[in-house]
C-alpha cells in the first residue's frame, strides 16, 4: 500500500531562513508581496514596549530573500494596527480597516506604491465599525467580509457580521449582500483566491461581554460573486480554528497554524498548552485535505505568510519570535 502522506512529505521541505530577523517579533502583521519583495506591515506585541509603545506599531519592512530585512518606514502615517485587511490591488499596497486596540475602531483605508508615502483613500468607510474582518483582492476589486464589534474594547452594539462589501477604488463601497449563507466570523489571516473564486476557510468569533465562549469553524466556502456561495465541506479534517492563515501555492489551497481554545479540549498532541497550533494542510479542491506532517517551526497563530520566489513562507507570529521559514518543493 502506498503511503500518500509520506509521499507528500517527501515532496516538500521546510527551511529556517533565519531565526532572528532584524524586525521585532510581532503577530497580526500585514504580509504582502509587491514589486518582487515581501512586505511586513505593522503588528502587535504588548510585551515589547520599546518597539510597540502603543501595543501596535506602523513600521514597514521589506525583504528580497527573507534573510535581510530593511525598515523602509519606521512610522507610517496610518495608526498602528494588526489583523487588518492587507491586499495588493491596482498596482498598489492597501491597508483596509484595522483593529480596536487603541480604544476605537480604525475605519480608514490607506494605499502606497513604495511603502514610504501613504495616501489616506478613505477616512471612514461605511462598514467601518468592526474588527477581525477578512479582506481579499479579486476581480479588480477589494472585498471585505465578516468581522465583528468588540464592545469590551470600544463601546458599541454587539454585532457579528456575515455581510460582504467590495470597492474598485477603496473609497466608494458597494454592499454585495447583508447576509451570506456562512455563519458570521472573522479572524482569517491572509487570503485565498483559487480557480477564479474567493475562498472562505475556517475562522471564528471573539468572545464578548455577553457571549463568553468563542466560536471556531473548519468549514470551507467559495464564491465567484460574493452573493452565491458554494459550501465545499461542513467539517474539514483539520481542527476548527481562528487566527490561522490561508494561502494559495503550488496549485493548492493551504491552511496553516492558528488558535483553538485550550479550555475546550483535554489533551491533543498538535495543540500547545496556550492553544497555538503548527499543523499545515493542503487541498486541490477545498474538499479533500492532506496534512503535511512534522512541521519544524513552533506553534503560533496570526503569523505573516507570503507566497514568494516559488515558495510558501511563514514569518513570525504569536510565538513571539522573529523567525522566518519557507516551504519548497523538494
Amino acid at each position: 500500500m502506498v503511503n500518500h502522506r509520506l509521499m507528500h512529505d517527501l515532496s516538500y521541505q521546510w527551511t529556517c531562513v533565519t531565526g532572528q530577523a532584524e524586525f521585532a517579533a510581532r503577530d497580526g502583521a500585514g504580509a504582502l508581496v509587491y514589486r518582487d519583495r515581501m512586505w511586513l506591515l505593522g503588528g502587535w506585541n504588548p510585551g515589547d514596549s520599546e518597539n510597540f509603545p502603543e501595543i501596535c506599531n506602523s513600521e514597514v519592512w521589506n525583504s528580497t530573500d527573507g534573510i535581510t530585512w530593511t525598515e523602509v518606514c519606521p512610522k507610517a502615517p496610518w495608526e498602528g494596527r494588526h489583523t487588518a485587511g492587507y491586499v495588493v490591488h491596482d498596482e498598489r499596497m492597501w491597508i483596509v480597516g484595522g483593529d480596536s486596540n487603541q480604544g476605537h475602531y480604525q475605519p480608514d483605508v490607506w494605499s502606497s506604491s513604495d511603502g514610504v508615502t501613504w495616501d489616506c483613500v478613505a477616512e471612514e468607510v461605511p462598514w467601518g465599525q468592526r474588527a477581525l474582518h477578512h479582506t481579499v483582492a479579486f476581480d479588480g476589486r477589494i472585498w471585505v467580509m465578516g468581522g465583528q464589534t468588540l464592545p469590551q474594547m470600544v463601546p458599541s452594539p454587539e454585532i457579528f457580521y456575515n455581510d460582504v462589501w467590495n470597492s474598485i477604488d477603496g473609497c466608494t463601497w458597494n454592499r454585495v449582500t447583508d447576509s451570506a449563507p456562512w455563519p458570521a466570523r472573522g479572524m482569517i489571516g491572509h487570503s485565498a483566491v483559487f480557480h477564479g473564486r474567493i475562498w472562505l476557510i475556517g475562522g471564528g468569533t471573539y468572545d464578548t461581554p455577553s457571549i463568553r465562549r468563542r466560536k471556531f469553524y473548519n468549514d470551507v466556502w467559495s464564491t465567484v460573486d460574493g452573493i452565491k456561495w458554494e459550501r465545499h465541506t461542513d467539517e474539514a479534517p483539520w481542527k476548527p480554528r481562528q487566527y490561522h492563515d490561508v494561502a494559495v501555492w503550488d496549485d493548492k489551497l493551504w491552511v496553516m497554524e492558528g488558535w483553538y481554545d485550550p479550555v475546550a479540549i483535554d489533551s491533543i498532541d498538535d495543540i500547545a498548552d496556550d492553544g497555538n497550533m503548527n499543523d499545515v494542510w493542503f487541498s486541490a479542491d477545498g474538499t479533500k485535505w492532506t496534512e503535511l506532517s512534522l512541521t519544524p517551526w513552533a506553534p503560533r497563530h496570526a503569523a505573516s505568510p507570503f507566497v514568494f520566489d516559488d515558495a510558501l513562507w511563514v514569518v513570525t507570529g504569536n510565538n513571539m519570535e522573529s523567525d522566518v521559514w519557507k516551504l519548497q518543493r523538494h
